[in-house]
C-alpha cells in the first residue's frame, strides 16, 4: 500500500470586523441590549449569575471577563478573553 503525504497549506484569518461586548458581570443591561439571545439565570448554589447565549449549536454559558461576540451573519457567540485579545484588535474610528 503507498501512503500519499497530504500537502498542507498555511492560511491567515481574513480580517472581518465584528462586534463585541465583555461580559463583566454588572453589565447585564449592556448584555441585554447588544444580544436579545441571551439569558440569566441565578444559581443559589453557587450565588453567581450566570449567562447564557443562544448560538447557532445551542445555548452555551459564558464566564465573567467573556466576550459576547456578533458574528458577521449576526450570530452571537462567547469567546474567552484571552483568545478575544489574541485574535481581534480595536477598531479606532
Amino acid at each position: 500500500m503507498k501512503l500519499i503525504k497530504a500537502m498542507t497549506h498555511k492560511y491567515v484569518k481574513k480580517p472581518i470586523p465584528v462586534e463585541a461586548v465583555q461580559w463583566t458581570g454588572d453589565n447585564r443591561k449592556d448584555i441585554w441590549d447588544f444580544c436579545s439571545l441571551s439569558y440569566f439565570n441565578y444559581n443559589i448554589e453557587t450565588d453567581k449569575l450566570e449567562l447564557f447565549i443562544q448560538t447557532l449549536e445551542g445555548p452555551m454559558s459564558a464566564n465573567v471577563g467573556d466576550y459576547i461576540i456578533k458574528g458577521v451573519k449576526g450570530e452571537f457567540y462567547p469567546c474567552k478573553e484571552d483568545i478575544f485579545n489574541e485574535t481581534y484588535d480595536q477598531i479606532t474610528e
